[in-house]
C-alpha cells in the first residue's frame, strides 16, 4: 500500500472540488426504489450520485492500483426534486488522515440546496482488497 498512500498525499489535496450533474429521471424517484410513495429523488439515489461524485474526484488522482471505498455517508436530503430537473452534487475534500479522506458534500437543483452533509471514503489496493473479499466469500461457501 505504500505506493498509493504515497500518491495520496502527493497528488490528493485539502481544497480540490468537483462538481458533477445529474437529471432525475423516472427510475430515480423514491416510489420506484422503494424508499417511499413519491415521484421525486430518492434518497437512497442521492447518496449514491454524493459517492459517485467523491468516487470520481479521488479516481482522476489515484494510481491504477489503487482505488477508494465509501465507509460513511452522513447527509440530510433537504428538500424535494422532481422527475426531469438537474441536481448539481459538489464535494469537497475537507481531510485527509492517511488513507482516509473526508469530503464535505451538498447538492442543488435548479432552485435551492436539496442536500448538505458529509462524506467518507478509504483509498485501497484494488487487488489485496478484492483477495480478502474473495477469502471471505470462500470461507462462507465452506459454512
Amino acid at each position: 500500500m505504500d505506493k498509493a498512500h504515497d500518491l495520496v498525499t502527493s497528488r490528493l489535496k485539502v481544497g480540490m472540488e468537483l462538481k458533477k450533474d445529474y437529471t432525475v429521471t423516472r427510475s430515480e424517484t423514491a416510489k420506484t426504489v422503494g424508499s417511499g410513495g413519491l415521484e421525486v429523488l430518492a434518497t437512497p439515489v442521492l447518496v449514491s450520485w454524493v459517492e459517485n461524485a467523491a468516487y470520481e474526484m479521488a479516481s482522476l488522482c489515484l494510481p491504477d492500483e489503487a482505488t477508494t471505498v465509501g465507509v460513511n455517508v452522513n447527509v440530510d436530503h433537504i428538500a424535494a426534486t422532481p422527475v426531469g430537473m438537474k441536481v448539481r452534487v459538489k464535494v469537497f475534500l475537507k481531510e485527509i488522515d492517511s488513507r482516509k479522506l473526508t469530503f464535505e458534500v451538498e447538492a442543488w437543483d435548479t432552485t435551492q440546496k436539496v442536500c448538505q452533509g458529509s462524506h467518507q471514503r478509504f483509498v485501497v489496493e484494488t487487488t489485496r482488497f478484492m483477495g480478502k473479499v474473495l477469502k471471505k466469500r470462500e470461507q462462507a461457501a465452506k459454512e
